[in-house]
């Protein structure tokens, strides 16, 4: 496994993160590796997800036939 050494963190913002991972009921190490671990795997869902959503909608400029849209799925029962 790798180590990351992360320099220059302001002291209030260790405080915060200290108190979020006491909060837990985790060590701030532990705090830590949940949400760095947490951040990449929403990044690739996140992005899955919005790809999907944006397959589902209309170009911009492009009017949606709400009635057409009905009949097909009415036709397809």
């Amino acid at each position: 496994m790798a180590q990351v050494l992360i320099r220059q963190l302001d002291d209030h913002v260790v405080s915060a993160l200290r108190a979020r991972a006491r909060a837990q009921g985790l060590s701030l190490e532990q705090s830590l590796r949940d949400l760095l671990t947490d951040a990449v795997r929403t990044d690739g869902s996140l992005r899955d997800e919005l790809a999907r959503l944006r397959a589902t909608t209309p170009a911009a400029g492009r009017s949606l036939d709400v009635a057409a849209l009905i009949r097909e799925d009415r036709d397809g029962r």
